[in-house]
């Protein structure tokens, strides 16, 4: 993980020689070492290189280069544009001397080494608005075609047969839509839905009830949905706890006839159980645009179905989401050049400067415990409220704010699209009031101390802070007990009460599972219990943690944490 602070000090460095240099200048083609030089890849559309142009900044388009070929011509950029195809390595960012700011046109990331460009003091900007219309549509694209039977039919008819028995098909009018995720995506979704006259339900644990209501929608939980629902349709995106949400067991639990749709991300779905489903009659039909992995093998029991349609990850593959994204970019990077902010920055906060220095040793530290407080978090949050200390207490506390619901919301979001520009927006939809102020912490200097106060009325208490001898970032109470232990990896949260042997215990469970343990702390003992972290070098699955409990009745409460 980079060193958040060396790169915020890198990149306001360079942020301010840039500003510099074009007070100098009337616009970014005009500075003393020349036009800007973007390359853009991938055959962007016209209209987003006209962007740049207008601006003064020269535009190189390119594509189909190999990494050698790319490392070899990076000197000369200041910028770079790229679609899915280019992979941007560390060793082409390390190649970039010059660059300031990496634009994907479109949402996802995979392709880009983010850590490389953090640490090299890189933007790293996508556009996760451009698709929301195209997705949308192809969502409904898909449930239509389900719902009629339109390629099957159509395959017959080919064939030279003329079936219209075969072919009954259903209508949307008076059903039940079910929406797993209520993000832009899947609200356009709902939109459309409520057009064809169906009842809309939709799970999203951070969108309440009243906010649902304003939209005609109910929220619903995940086992309420696949109950009523006639038409199920994904808009999650792809972290631990959505791996195979969909699988033998939650189908089980659908109604016999739904029609599932998936146009999210494949690693959501276990295709295996979903074919099975399918061939059996309980799921009538599916419709999936995504996979795990992609692409879809030749040998998929997905393709041996024909109440099956698949389609190659063609969710944002319209000529309009097309021209959004790359435009939306490409003024991002026309932003940036001209001094200013890009909406969409997805590996550091935009901010000024003078706003960032007085409370950047603390930025990383806040995102990790934003991280960590959500995937603790066994009910619905009300509020957060943040204690800084180790800062001036007259010091702007918005940036150490924006960093903890990065981390926050990175853990849950429905979109995917998290950034440090709209996470403080993306807090406020779903309801949760969040607070910071400065308060002296009794047992620390510098610490970031977040507390989450539920529905309920309880809380949950985290502390933290980052140590620059060890450039680590550690966890230092919960809920007031008193712990040290780095925030990395893997991490296994128990609570539980204090008796002989326990220690020995859950070790014996986790090593039984060839998992090794690096770090095993116990906090003081309570009169609510004591708490326990295992810091492990690979994944504790939720199977291996339910067997865990089954196995230790004892303990009251455990959590599997990814930082």
């Amino acid at each position: 993980t980079a060193d958040l602070s060396h790169f915020l000090s890198v990149y306001f460095f360079s942020r301010r020689t840039m500003a510099y240099d074009l007070k100098r200048a009337p616009n970014a083609a005009a500075s003393s070492e020349g036009p800007k030089r973007v390359l853009v890849m991938d055959k962007c559309d016209k209209s987003a290189v006209e962007v740049l142009s207008k601006a003064g900044i020269q535009a190189d388009e390119k594509s189909g280069l190999s990494e050698a070929e790319l490392i070899e011509i990076m000197p000369q950029y200041d910028a770079m544009v790229v679609r899915s195809a280019t992979k941007v390595t560390a060793a082409v960012i390390q190649a970039a001397t010059k660059m300031k700011i990496i634009g994907r046109a479109g949402v996802g990331v995979d392709n880009i080494d983010i850590p490389a460009a953090t640490n090299q003091g890189v933007v790293v900007v996508n556009s996760p608005q451009g698709n929301t219309t195209s997705a949308a549509e192809h969502t409904w694209a898909m449930i239509m075609s389900m719902a009629r039977q339109i390629p099957q039919a159509h395959n017959k008819l080919k064939q030279g047969v003329w079936d219209r028995k075969s072919f009954m098909g259903m209508e949307m009018e008076n059903r039940t839509l079910g929406i797993l995720g209520f993000g832009n995506i899947g609200k356009r979704v709902a939109k459309y839905g409520l057009a064809f006259g169906m009842k809309v339900m939709a799970y999203d644990p951070f969108v309440t009830a009243e906010q649902g209501a304003k939209l005609h929608v109910t929220m619903a939980e995940m086992s309420e949905i696949f109950a009523a629902a006639d038409v199920i349709t994904l808009h999650l995106p792809s972290i631990k706890e959505t791996q195979k949400i969909i699988n033998a067991t939650t189908i089980a639990t659908m109604k016999k006839g739904v029609i599932l749709a998936n146009v999210a991300r494949g690693e959501c779905v276990d295709e295996a159980a979903v074919a099975e489903a399918v061939k059996s009659g309980h799921v009538a039909r599916a419709a999936l645009d995504v996979f795990a992995p992609e692409p879809l093998a030749k040998e998929s029991p997905l393709l041996e179905c024909d109440n099956i349609i698949t389609t190659p990850h063609l969710g944002a593959s319209t000529q309009e989401a097309q021209v959004k994204v790359a435009v939306d970019v490409c003024e991002q990077i026309r932003e940036v050049f001209n001094g200013g902010a890009a909406h969409a920055a997805l590996n550091i906060p935009t901010m000024k400067a003078h706003l960032i220095d007085p409370v950047k040793h603390l930025l990383s530290i806040a995102e990790k415990l934003g991280c960590v407080m959500v995937q603790l978090a066994e009910k619905k949050i009300k509020s957060i409220g943040l204690d800084v200390c180790g800062v001036p207490e007259n010091a702007n506390l918005s940036p150490v704010t924006t960093c903890f619901l990065k981390g926050f919301l990175s853990r849950i979001s429905m979109d995917s699209s998290v950034n440090f520009v709209n996470a403080p927006a993306l807090i406020k939809v779903h309801g949760i009031d969040v607070d910071a102020k400065y308060e002296p912490h009794e047992n620390f200097e510098k610490c970031v101390s977040a507390t989450a106060v539920f529905e309920d009325g309880s809380k949950l208490q985290l502390a933290g802070s980052h140590f620059d001898t060890t450039k680590s970032d550690r966890l230092l109470e919960i809920d007031s007990l008193p712990l040290d232990v780095t925030l990395k990896g893997w991490m296994l949260f128990v609570r539980y009460p204090d008796k002989p042997g326990m220690i020995g215990r859950v070790g014996s469970v986790i090593g039984n599972h060839n998992i090794n343990i690096s770090v095993f702390q116990v906090t003081p003992t309570e009169a609510a219990g004591a708490a326990m972290v295992v810091a492990m070098e690979s994944e504790l699955t939720e199977d291996m943690l339910a067997g865990l409990k089954k196995e230790i009745p004892e303990i009251t409460s455990a959590r599997i944490v990814l930082v």
